[in-house]
Parts: C-alpha cells; structure tokens; sequence
C-alpha cells in the first residue's frame, strides 16, 4: 500500500519496444498533480526513453479488522496499478501491521488475488505477534501448546523450545507449503510446530548440527487434536 506524495522509485507503463505495461525505473523526472514527466528505463527490454506518464490514482479501500470476537473498522489506501493477494502484510495509519486474509471483489466474489479498482473489502488481522500453534509429545500424549513470535523469527529443527514446565525439541515443522524435517521456517510460514519433550537435565545445546535428526520416531499425525490447522 502506498501513501507517498514523494517520486515513486518505479512506475507501471506501457513500454515503446516490449508494447506491454512493464515496471520502468524512474532515472530523472518532475512530479506533476497528476503525472510524471521525465526520463524512464524500461526494467524489461532496458530501453531508455524520455515521455509523460499518467499517475495511478489512489483508491480509498476499506479494511475491516478481525481480533478475536470483535471486528473493528479502517481504511487504507491502494494505488490504482496495484494488485493485492492474501497474505499480503502493510501498515494501517496508526502503525498496526496487519496481514490480508480475505479479499471482497465488487463482483460479490472472494479472491486470493484482486487488481485495486475491483476491491470492496480486505479483511485483515494484526500480524505484529504471531500465536504458533505447537504439538508437544511426550511419547504418549500430545499437548497442544501455543508460542508468541514476531513474523520474521525463525524456527529450526532440532531447536529447543523452553516452557513452564518442561523443554522440548523441534522435530518437524508443518509450513503452509510442505512439512520439513530439516532447515527452518519463518513464524509466518509456520502452520504447526511438532516437538518431543526433553526433561530438563538430559542436556542443553538448543540447535542440532544441520540435518542431524533427534533420536526416536516422531508421529505427527495430530488429527485427534481440537486445533484447526487453517
């Protein structure tokens, strides 16, 4: 989402050689009301050119925020060359970082991915802290547990995860494209975190070499458990 009055880096038009819309670096130009007159490249074919090009206008987009139970009411802006998807992250104006989880078209339909002028609604939820849902087997049960993270954390197999009442170690992690055995993931990728108890005293050391596997077998088929992966 853009909210600058400043020259934007790039700007989307449609270039003399390629003859598609193609994204152009701005080398040199003067911001009008409405327009950009100056001297552009083209990031596609690399042809340099100098022209007028029409600004996109700013769309007023309304942002309906879920928290829990309640819902609550913003907007946003979005240019009118955007194109907005789910999972998509920006910033309201108060400065709560939000991600995209369902877009409203004006075609009455839901989209996963949607050009500006065809929003009516995103609806979005705070993404500053993340809730990580985590399996934690003890070799009978499973428990289901939660981890606060930022976004960006990572998270490693065969890293150790401290709670009140026991220590346990990542033994997979299912992501929203694939589950990994070995590597890392983001918390915004994550979808579930499986661990396996360690007793406090049986050692510390919170990483495994890379690719190192923690002894035992490790089932991850938590289908008997109340949390929804979705």
């Amino acid at each position: 989402m853009k909210t600058s009055e400043e020259l934007p880096d790039t700007i989307y038009n449609e270039c003399p050689d390629c003859g598609q819309v193609t994204e152009h670096t701005i080398l040199r130009a003067k911001l009008g009301n409405s327009n950009v007159t100056g001297t552009f490249k083209c990031n596609e074919c690399g042809r340099v050119f100098t022209g007028t090009i029409r600004l996109p206008k700013k769309l007023e987009v309304k942002v309906l925020i879920s928290n829990g139970d309640t819902t609550e009411t913003a907007q946003t802006v979005l240019m009118e060359d955007e194109v907005v998807a789910l999972g998509d992250e920006f910033d309201l104006d108060d400065g709560r970082h939000v991600c995209i989880t369902h877009i409203d078209a004006d075609d009455d339909k839901q989209r996963k991915k949607c050009n500006a002028p065809e929003v009516r609604t995103l609806w979005v939820k705070d993404y500053d802290v993340l809730h990580v849902k985590v399996s934690v087997n003890d070799y009978k049960k499973t428990y289901p547990m939660y981890v606060e993270a930022d976004p960006d954390d990572e998270f490693v197999i065969g890293m150790t995860m401290h709670f009140d009442i026991w220590d346990c170690v990542i033994h997979a992690i299912k992501t929203k494209r694939s589950l990994i055995r070995r590597g890392s993931a983001e918390a915004r990728d994550v979808v579930r975190i499986y661990a396996k108890i360690r007793h406090r005293g049986q050692g510390e050391g919170d990483v495994l070499d890379d690719g190192e596997e923690p002894s035992g077998e490790f089932d991850v088929d938590d289908s008997a458990m109340d949390l929804d992966d979705q």
